[in-house]
């Protein structure tokens, strides 16, 4: 049956995506480190690129193929399972402290990210134009943030120390070769993703948006949970924090930039409500790290400060995450 076909279809997709980022990742650390770059600047900027490498392939696949409300979807949905659903699950695993550059820059940029978006899309709504869409000037706008964003990043990495997220050295031949096989298995795996996804939301009559936001979404997000759960078991929470947060920054201002300036994004207005939520769960996030801080500094006496996401707070955005998806199911 084709509903088979296009569900195989995406789960093979899926599976491309994730072994194709994973290979490209190896690949382009192991050469970085042949090259004596940081391992602090490979983390920032590499491996960040490699985990959000699948929302990255589906948005630029989705462009040229016209299919706008998945790749706005896909962006929302993935930012709205990163913040509620694999920041949950890594805070129920393991409190995630989180460092102060994070509560006090990061975290607010990516709120910034979030109510840029919701202006640049609002055509209808701010100016009363006929119609809404994310153009080639606002992607290129986007664009211009994610380089302030990287600038932050490499004076943060040049100041700070180092935490070792590369792969082991590999010879130059190996590393390309990977990097290879990785771009072809991502190339690959977006085509299957956005076609299945497509044909689905066809043979069921419902929105690719809906479509966008929930399998899509969380599909493309699996690599970003992989990453924060692990490194929570490993009692390493300051990078299943920052993962998170640099992953939702990038997907808003260099993802869906680079989707606006392929082909500008015609935008729905029935999106808003999903974008609110991405606004909401960051401020979330922002009000749980400041929220209780006496308790938090007693209950976790042992850190230097109370900046703390604990196991509840972690149930209550993972029970939000639930609600949401809820909610966009009823909605359609």
């Amino acid at each position: 049956m084709p509903t088979l076909l296009s569900i195989a279809a995406i789960l093979g997709g899926f599976v491309l995506l994730i072994k194709g980022a994973d290979w490209l990742v190896d690949g382009a650390s192991s050469i970085a480190q042949r090259l004596n770059i940081p391992d602090l600047v490979i983390g920032l900027t590499i491996v960040a690129f490699g985990t959000s490498a699948p929302e990255l392939i589906v948005n630029i696949i989705a462009s040229l193929r016209g299919n706008a409300d998945i790749a706005i979807g896909n962006i929302v949905g993935s930012n709205i399972a990163n913040t509620l659903l694999i920041l949950g699950v890594a805070a129920m695993l393991f409190p995630l402290r989180v460092q102060r550059s994070t509560v006090l820059k990061e975290i607010p940029f990516s709120i910034l990210a979030a109510l840029v978006l919701f202006l640049m899309a609002n055509d209808q709504l701010i100016d009363g134009y006929s119609a809404s869409e994310i153009g080639r000037g606002d992607g290129l706008i986007l664009m211009c943030f994610f380089c302030i964003f990287l600038y932050y990043t490499f004076g943060m990495a040049s100041a700070g120390k180092a935490e070792d997220l590369s792969a082991p050295k590999r010879s130059t031949l190996m590393a390309t070769g990977m990097m290879a096989i990785g771009l072809v298995g991502l190339g690959i795996g977006g085509e299957f993703v956005v076609r299945g996804a497509t044909q689905i939301a066809e043979l069921l009559g419902i929105s690719q948006a809906l479509i966008g936001l929930t399998i899509v979404a969380v599909g493309t997000s699996l690599p970003e949970l992989m990453t924060s759960v692990i490194a929570a078991l490993k009692h390493k929470p300051d990078i299943s924090v920052g993962n998170i947060v640099g992953s939702n920054i990038f997907n808003i201002f260099w993802i869906l930039g680079a989707s606006a300036v392929i082909q500008p994004l015609p935008f729905s207005a029935a999106i808003n409500p999903d974008l609110l939520v991405v606004i909401g769960s960051a401020v979330l996030l922002f009000l749980f790290i400041h929220t209780g801080g006496i308790h938090k500094r007693l209950l976790f006496w042992r850190q230097r400060d109370g900046h703390i996401i604990t196991r509840v707070e972690g149930a209550l955005l993972l029970a939000c995450y639930v609600g949401y998806v809820c909610f966009a199911a009823l909605r359609g």
